[in-house]
């Protein structure tokens, strides 16, 4: 997929926001002229207004496009929503009931087949990156992706009679964050995040 102009129209925004509000409305910290972001274990400066991501040690390495694209939307989205501690799944998103299939299909049955056999290793992951338990399912997690945007990440052991199953869950408050479409990029990149990390 050609991420260019995606990338050229997230800059555009990018760069006509004030650095201030993008960092009051994002949770990032501010670093000179730059956010601090934190994306799954790596780390960078993200340079105004060039739109630049600077990793902060060498290991940090280059972030895909579509990870750049997906972290500038979420930075300009000066909304301040307050988390309502309510978890809904993809399909009551605006629109989501139309996507579930390719958002199971790119995420929830990623889940379930790289950790279903061993969910325990799901949990070991997301502690290591700041996530916790949350009680549901046989294994849950949550993981702030980005500092308002919780991700819910739930694994039923296989037994006898029914397969390994998962579902992945989010806070009531973040279609108002972002747009459905980027929740479905977001959730791949955090068990496919996950996975890399685990190995």
């Amino acid at each position: 997929m050609n991420y260019s102009a995606a990338h050229e129209v997230a800059l555009e925004k990018f760069r006509a926001c004030s650095l201030g509000d993008m960092a009051n409305c994002s949770g990032y910290s501010m670093e000179g002229n730059a956010l601090v972001i934190e994306f799954l274990g790596q780390n960078f400066k993200l340079v105004y207004p060039s739109g630049d991501f600077v990793p902060i040690q060498a290991s940090d390495g280059e972030l895909p496009l579509a990870t750049q694209i997906l972290i500038l939307h979420y930075v300009t989205s000066l909304s301040e929503p307050l988390e309502v501690g309510t978890l809904i799944s993809y399909k009551e998103f605006p629109g989501g009931a139309m996507y579930i299939k390719p958002f199971t299909g790119r995420a929830i049955d990623p889940l379930v087949r790289i950790f279903g056999s061993n969910p325990d290793r799901l949990l070991e992951v997301a502690t290591r990156l700041g996530g916790h338990s949350n009680g549901l399912g046989d294994v849950g997690v949550t993981y702030r992706v980005f500092p308002r945007i919780p991700v819910s990440l739930i694994l039923w052991r296989a037994d006898d009679e029914f397969p390994a199953s998962g579902n992945i869950l989010f806070d009531a408050s973040a279609p108002s964050i972002l747009p459905t479409e980027d929740f479905a990029v977001l959730a791949s990149m955090v068990v496919f995040g996950f996975k890399r990390i685990s190995v």
